[in-house]
């Protein structure tokens, strides 16, 4: 564990408090100091303030950095599919049934540990357990993900995420036969209070966008692609039930009678967004996996 004080000087008046400690630490991200906000390892004259807190000269800031867990995180070679590399990002296609990261009592058989297997170096903002992961795909998602082999890469990718510049494009299968070619759910997503394991549309969730386009109708289901705005939990699945439209396949939100393809009918095959160092648009686009398509196949068939 480090602990350390910045006492605010008269010219860090009224700057920016994660501002003032990039100053103080140029290796630090903005992610970093707000994770550390959030567990209240950074105070202000003793007390926890938000990340857009704006000091005031004399106030003193006292750091704490916690010793980081220890796990014994090992590279496996998985054959990951990695679809582009550069000096800065990767884009690796996901496995439906594989987990993006390893957690306590779950450590291997991850695209995490994959990705130790393939790429040198990856980024480390998300600590040990997520090691170049910027965003994440549910376990029986098939699709692309973004890889940050840097810190400074693994900020751009986030603020361009955050600024809803990022390209992604899901094809899904819902049940019920949707009569307009497209539509926008803009509705909040936060945790069910009914049951803390699910999300739900919730009054007080986070502002969560999805647009639709009808793809092709096979009598009781409809294929669509999802464009996701914003990248909240679930965000697609949720949103979909939603509408009354909910994913073929889908154990958690879907209706107990469904097609058995062993998770849901979701794949992320179109990832675009600007290579950090370059400024350059760069856009990827992977085809259904096998069993998605022989759904499809089987439906056309019916």
């Amino acid at each position: 564990m480090k602990q350390f004080e910045v006492i605010i000087t008269k010219e860090q008046n009224r700057d920016r408090l994660d501002k003032i400690l990039q100053t103080h630490d140029a290796d630090w991200s903005r992610t970093q100091i707000q994770n550390l906000m959030k567990q209240e390892q950074i105070l202000v004259n003793g007390e926890p303030v938000k990340s857009n807190y704006k000091a005031t000269e004399g106030d003193v800031i006292s750091v704490t950095i916690p010793s980081p867990e220890v796990y014994d995180i090992v590279s496996e070679d998985l054959n990951l599919n990695i679809v582009y590399e550069d000096a800065d990002v990767a884009v690796v296609y996901k496995p439906k049934g594989m987990v993006v990261h390893p957690a306590p009592g779950h450590l291997s058989g991850t695209l995490v540990n994959g990705l130790m297997h393939q790429i040198k170096d990856l980024s480390g903002i998300n600590g040990i357990m997520r090691p170049g992961i910027v965003h994440r795909i549910d376990k029986d998602t098939s699709g692309l993900l973004m890889v940050a082999k840097h810190d400074k890469a693994h900020q751009s990718l986030v603020d361009q995420l955050v600024a809803k510049t990022v390209t992604r494009k899901y094809t899904a299968l819902v049940h019920g036969h949707i009569a307009h070619d497209k539509g926008t759910v803009d509705a909040p997503i936060g945790r069910d209070p009914k049951d803390r394991q699910s999300m739900n549309i919730v009054d007080k969730g986070k502002h969560a966008v999805t647009h639709f386009e009808v793809m092709e109708r096979f009598g009781d289901y409809t294929l669509v692609e999802c464009r996701l705005e914003t990248g909240r939990t679930h965000q697609i699945r949720v949103h979909m039930k939603f509408i009354g439209h909910p994913l073929v396949g889908d154990p958690k939100y879907g209706p107990k009678r469904t097609l058995d393809i062993g998770g849901q009918a979701l794949h992320a095959g179109v990832l675009g967004f600007i290579q950090p160092t370059t400024g350059e648009y760069l856009e990827f686009e992977v085809p259904l996996p096998d069993d998605f398509k022989q759904v499809l196949k089987d439906l056309k068939k019916d």
